[in-house]
């Protein structure tokens, strides 16, 4: 057994020995269990895909006179955003269309900017245009302000993503006799292909698939910087069926992440149009495993043709709420790009990247091993699988 305090006084000496999420299917290979939990101290892990639920609250500074932003109307180059904090704080979410966006009068429509892009430019160090309206106080005279704004020269810009890095995810089709489109791509008629969106055997709920060590607290790689696990993420569903080894076999775990996006880089916080379907952000996470026991350590040896994904209809099943699912399949056939369904040969698509996915990975193994990135011990558990939370949504 091992602590988060022992590996973290090897990380200061530059002696922690870390390997990715793809590089411990080889170590252990090697070298078996026993020598591999002694002798490895981290696992890094990586995903890199869209994320909707996903935004940054920034504090602009006081405008000479004062202006009140709550109450009258924010945008961002455009883009609307929420100001009912306080004089200076707003929100812009990462799915937030311009006004005069013709959204799908014209299906399907384009959603070539929004909230995500307004996240990608700010963090790119490009100026933003705010534009607002007020309705003036005795200490908040201002009514109305049009200025810009750039990442240096702002109070606080921080990520906060309210829920990230789904810990599995449904295989998207579509059953009708139409082209459709959804957050999970175009999806072409009569099981014309398949789209997923995990990375799978190195995506990082995966490798902790019980929150043994991943928790409120955790520091993360987030967004090209360094972040860390507020909370769990909206919809956590821990209590999901699961494989023997506690891998679930539908979408579960979520978390919610935050962090300081001075810090971050625009290559991994990317505005994302999705035709038909609306704006996105696609965001990069990488979490550190720390190796503190043999029975830690073979969780990270899950492999992608032990991870089942249902495969979902979205053209009826999954907006109507039906609980029917056309079957699974595991990661490593997903990744072969081809699936069969019904005596059918479908070709898939990623909507993560599996290649950015692993470049993270090696980041954050680069950033522990030079002694710039410290673990955490996290302050408290995610809810897991013996908690009593139920997953409820709004009916009516």
């Amino acid at each position: 057994m091992k602590t988060i305090t022992e590996i973290d006084e090897k990380i200061k000496k530059r002696q922690a020995v870390v390997v990715t999420a793809e590089e411990i299917l080889d170590v252990v290979k090697k070298k078996g269990i026993q020598r591999t939990a002694q002798e490895v101290d981290v696992v890094t892990t990586g995903t890199f895909g869209p994320m909707c639920s996903s935004g940054a609250y920034l504090n602009v500074g006081h405008s000479k006179p004062r202006i009140k932003l709550g109450g009258g109307n924010t945008y961002l180059n455009d883009v609307p955003a929420y100001a009912g904090f306080a004089a200076v704080d707003i929100y812009i979410g990462c799915t937030a269309l311009p006004d005069d966006d013709p959204r799908n009068q014209t299906h399907p429509g384009e959603f070539r900017y929004g909230g995500g892009h307004v996240i990608e430019e700010l963090v790119a160090g490009n100026d933003i245009r705010l534009a607002a309206t007020a309705y003036g106080t005795d200490c908040y005279p201002k009514k109305r302000i049009e200025t810009r704004i750039n990442i240096k020269d702002i109070n606080e810009a921080v990520l906060f993503n309210p829920r990230n890095a789904y810990q599995n995810y449904n295989v998207a089709v579509n059953l009708s006799d139409k082209t459709i489109y959804t957050y999970m791509g175009i999806l072409k008629p009569r099981l014309g292909n398949a789209n997923y969106c995990s990375a799978g055997q190195i995506s990082p709920l995966l490798n902790d698939p019980l929150y043994k060590t991943i928790g409120i607290g955790t520091r993360i790689f987030l967004g090209g910087g360094v972040g860390y696990i507020a909370w769990q993420g909206t919809q956590h569903n821990p209590v999901v069926p699961r494989t023997e080894n506690g891998v679930p076999r539908k979408p579960a775990g979520t978390l919610a992440v935050i962090g300081d996006l001075k810090q971050m880089k625009p290559e991994w916080l990317r505005g994302v149009s999705m035709i038909g379907y609306g704006n996105t952000m696609a965001v990069g996470i990488g979490i550190p495993i720390p190796i503190l026991s043999e029975e830690i350590l073979k969780y990270t040896l899950v492999r992608d043709e032990e991870i089942l994904a249902p495969i979902v209809d979205y053209s009826d099943a999954y907006p109507q709420r039906q609980p029917d699912t056309l079957g699974e399949v595991n990661y490593a056939q997903l990744k072969s790009g081809q699936i069969e369904i019904q005596g059918k040969q479908l070709p898939t698509t990623s909507l993560s990247s599996y290649f950015k996915a692993v470049e993270i990975a090696q980041t954050l193994k680069q950033w522990i091993q030079k002694g710039e990135f410290n673990l955490s011990e996290p302050v408290a558990p995610l809810p897991g699988v013996d908690s009593n939370i139920t997953f409820k949504n709004l009916e009516g």
